[in-house]
């Protein structure tokens, strides 16, 4: 019996949706620090929105697109790390009780993107094809 899962020769184009939707929601976190849109549901120091907004928002955006996603992933995973442990770990041990669940995931998210690279479907993948051929 073949132990591959029927949507496993899929996997790269799952891979390269999965980058593109993770680069999209972030980047909204970005421009709700920076352009306060969509709105806040509360104030945010000054020190957050412009440290981590353009982090935020210029990551998601490359992330979405494709360019320098490895680089641009593991500082975003730092990002998430740094914010987990600063904004919810201080404040409880578990992330269900300390609200931190969203930045555990985004900084495993871009760490997985980092490992794993752009994928189909980015900016990454028609350069190093463009330098292929030249």
């Amino acid at each position: 019996m073949n132990s591959t899962i029927f949507i496993s020769k899929y996997e790269p184009q799952i891979y390269a949706i999965f980058r593109i939707v993770v680069g999209f929601l972030f980047l909204w976190h970005g421009s709700q620090k920076l352009f306060a849109f969509p709105p806040q549901a509360h104030e945010i120091p000054a020190l957050i929105m412009f440290t981590a907004g353009p982090i935020e928002f210029f990551g998601g955006v490359l992330i979405l697109i494709g360019l320098w996603t490895p680089w641009v992933a593991f500082i975003c995973s730092g990002q998430m790390a740094v914010a987990y442990w600063v904004g919810h770990g201080l404040h409880a041990i578990l992330p269900v009780t300390n609200g931190g669940e969203m930045a555990i995931i985004y900084c495993f998210a871009f760490l997985f993107i980092a490992a794993r690279g752009s994928g189909l479907f980015s900016i990454d993948q028609l350069l190093d094809a463009d330098a292929k051929k030249a």
